[in-house]
């Protein structure tokens, strides 16, 4: 798998294409997480500051304009957006004990796990604040519903870990929990903001959360596939943490008994080896579980472009279609 330089040039036209409002909206989110208790914004910066490319916020910020919104309410909004995301990363890299995030060690290996689920709690309390200054319920009511719903996406991984009876139905409710709902509510509010009708509020949702679910099948796919560089995270942290995801559901399927015995083992005992891994990539390629993976996320891109079908041409409708590539392309 390389990487895709269309992907990368769709992401860095849905930046330019949003300047301004991203500017405003990183200004907001660094005056927003400041606090007199020194920790919160030293190892919330940490996290913000240090990188991640913004897609949710840029979701938020274009999905406005694409609904002709003029005014400044989507701003504040996409930092909430970005406040949430990364309260939950700061939670789920304690979950998982997680030494990398993007790169560099993460916070829990820097501050400790305590410091960074009471600083996740921190965001947390502040994208709620942003929205009953924005004074709306319709989005406070999409919003709140989504973090309610990464948590239960986020219980039950937990739940299905190391767990190789998991459907992939299961999976699914999984992915559409911890990742789509952000996705699907980010691209919501935009149409919200606009005043737009119920039809184009869904239709932003049907795209936010299609998109949302590719991208976390990619992500899947990655873990067993790309370079630790591309990755921002060490290859098969997925695998040493017992996660059933798509590649592993696939090949577990399509395997022989002594396969299915491998996978138990690894999975469900977490009876680990060295050679484990590689063994793991092997069976993976030999049944075709990261290409039918991709092949997967390209079905729910599809689904998003086709949500996009009702908006009118333009600058915005591209830019939000191009980022269907770019999502899909980090596995090529």
């Amino acid at each position: 798998m390389t990487t895709a330089s269309g992907g990368e040039d769709a992401l860095t036209a849905l930046t330019s294409l949003v300047r301004d409002d991203l500017e405003a909206c990183n200004r907001l989110i660094v005056e927003r997480m400041q606090s007199p208790v020194a920790l919160i914004p030293q190892l919330a910066a940490h996290i913000v500051a240090a990188g991640g490319k913004r897609l949710r916020p840029l979701l938020t910020l274009a999905a406005a304009r694409l609904c002709g919104y003029r005014g400044q309410r989507h701003v504040a909004l996409a930092a909430c957006v970005e406040f949430i995301h990364t309260a939950t990363l700061l939670h789920d890299d304690v979950v998982d004990e997680s030494a990398l995030r993007r790169g560099q060690a993460s916070a829990n290996a820097l501050f400790g796990n305590k410091p960074s689920v009471l600083v996740g709690d921190f965001l947390f309390s502040r994208a709620f604040e942003v929205m009953v200054q924005d004074g709306s319920l319709r989005v406070l009511a999409i919003l709140s519903a989504a973090s309610a719903t990464i948590s239960e996406g986020e219980v039950l991984q937990l739940v299905t870990q190391n767990d190789t009876t998991t459907t992939e139905a299961q999976y699914l409710q999984v992915i559409e929990g911890k990742t789509a709902a952000l996705f699907a509510a980010a691209t919501r509010i935009g149409a919200v903001v606009a005043d737009r009708p119920e039809a184009e509020e869904e239709a932003l949702d049907a795209y936010g959360r299609n998109l949302g679910i590719a991208f976390q099948l990619v992500d899947d796919a990655l873990d067993y596939a790309a370079e630790q560089e591309r990755l921002g995270k060490t290859v098969g942290d997925d695998f040493r943490e017992g996660k059933i995801t798509l590649p592993i559901l696939l090949a577990f399927e399509r395997g022989t008994e002594a396969e299915r015995t491998f996978w138990r083992r690894t999975l469900e005992e977490r009876d680990q080896r060295p050679e484990d891994l590689a063994e793991a990539q092997r069976l993976i390629e030999v049944h075709d579980a990261l290409r039918d993976t991709v092949a997967r996320a390209r079905h729910y891109g599809d689904a998003a472009l086709a949500a996009l079908g009702g908006f009118p041409e333009g600058p915005e409708r591209q830019a939000l279609a191009d980022i269907v590539e770019f999502c899909i392309a980090r596995a090529r």
